[in-house]
C-alpha cells in the first residue's frame, strides 16, 4: 500500500476539490502557453488575436485533460445489498 501521507502535502484545495500541485502547474503552463501561442501568431486584425487565443486555451485544455489522468477511485454502493 502506499503511504497517503506523503501525496496529501502535495494537494492543494481548488473549489472543494484536492489537486496535485504538479498536475496543476503542467495544466497551467499547457494553457496558458497555447493560448499565447494562439493570440502571437494570430493576424493583427482586430478579433483575429482573441479568436486565436482562446482556440489556444481550449486546445490547450484539451490536452492536458488528455495527459493528465484522474487519481480519484469511485466505490458504489448499493443500497439494497446493506
Amino acid at each position: 500500500m502506499k503511504d497517503n501521507s506523503n501525496s496529501k502535502k502535495s494537494l492543494v484545495d481548488i473549489w472543494g476539490d484536492n489537486v496535485a500541485l504538479k498536475d496543476l502547474g503542467i495544466a497551467a503552463l499547457l494553457c496558458v502557453g497555447f493560448t499565447i501561442g494562439g493570440y502571437l501568431i494570430a493576424p493583427n486584425e482586430p478579433p483575429a488575436p482573441l479568436i486565436y487565443g482562446l482556440i489556444g486555451g481550449v486546445i490547450g485544455f484539451i490536452i492536458s485533460s488528455i495527459v493528465i489522468k484522474p487519481k480519484r477511485k469511485l466505490i458504489h454502493i448499493n443500497e439494497e445489498e446493506e
